[in-house]
């Protein structure tokens, strides 16, 4: 997709950002390796090209030959192209125009349980929670929690970010600023199980602090020879061993517990 960088118009900002305010915003684009550039020259037509920024961060232009232009703002590039012109002698005024048509170094991959996984580009000051409205938010499968990996000075990281959690307290002072290269994954919902006598056996979503009560409706409720007496939950320990315990309808479920109904005596 082609797109202005220098400006974020109103349609462009309600596209990717979700809706809400339609306002002309600034971005400041940091040119990187892979993008695409167009370059036009006021007045000097036999100047004007589309290239990439090669791994070194430069591009080449005619009479300048390469010309290091990554890690500079748009603006920046553009003055540094049109300083070298006029220090060379070939323009006395050179007015320099850079359009950069695949921003492909400042992108973030967004991928697991959201409804549009893919790579998008950080146009400015973005975080986490921009990133994840671009992706179509969390798919209906995914969970509270947020992985963000990010290599900082030629060190791998990875944060955990609670974001619902994040959202109903407000803090978003805790929404994590991101930059070209990180990857946000969002995790799958944790799951627990229930069998036995209830009317929909299998799989169900763990939301927080679920009892064993709830798990049971989430399951259908008891079927008609479903007992809520001497039900069990079978789980592991520290040591990833199962154990089996009797449980009661108040008791809380833990992620990957199986929940055991038993058929009632009479």
């Amino acid at each position: 997709m082609k797109r202005f960088v220098k400006w974020i118009t109103c349609a462009a900002f309600m596209l990717f950002a979700g809706g809400g305010m339609c306002a002309a915003v600034a971005a400041e684009v940091l040119l990187g390796a892979g993008d695409i550039v167009k370059l036009s020259v006021y007045g000097s037509p036999d100047l004007s090209l589309e290239t990439r920024v090669s791994e070194g961060g430069n591009i080449t232009f005619p009479l300048l030959g390469e010309v290091a232009v990554g890690g500079l703002p748009v603006a920046a590039a553009e003055k540094k192209i049109g300083g070298l012109l006029e220090k060379g002698g070939y323009l006395k005024k050179a007015q320099v125009n850079m359009l950069v048509t695949t921003l492909a170094s400042q992108q973030v991959s967004v991928l697991g349980y959201v409804n549009r996984p893919g790579r998008y580009p950080v146009e400015g000051r973005r975080k986490v929670l921009d990133l994840l409205a671009m992706a179509g938010g969390i798919h209906g499968e995914g969970g509270d929690m947020v992985s963000l990996v990010r290599t900082r000075d030629g060190a791998t990281a990875r944060e955990t970010i609670d974001v619902v959690d994040m959202v109903r307290r407000g803090e978003l002072d805790k929404d994590v600023e991101v930059a070209g290269g990180d990857i946000i994954y969002v995790e799958r919902a944790p799951r627990a199980y229930v069998t036995g006598e209830v009317t929909r056996p299998g799989a169900f979503r763990l939301e927080r602090g679920m009892t064993v009560q709830q798990a049971i409706s989430a399951g259908g409720g008891l079927s008609p020879r479903g007992s809520d007496n001497g039900m069990r939950i079978t789980r592991r320990d520290a040591g990833g061993n199962p154990v089996t315990i009797e449980v009661k309808a108040s008791d809380p479920v833990q992620v990957d517990d199986v929940i055991v109904v038993r058929e009632s005596w009479f």
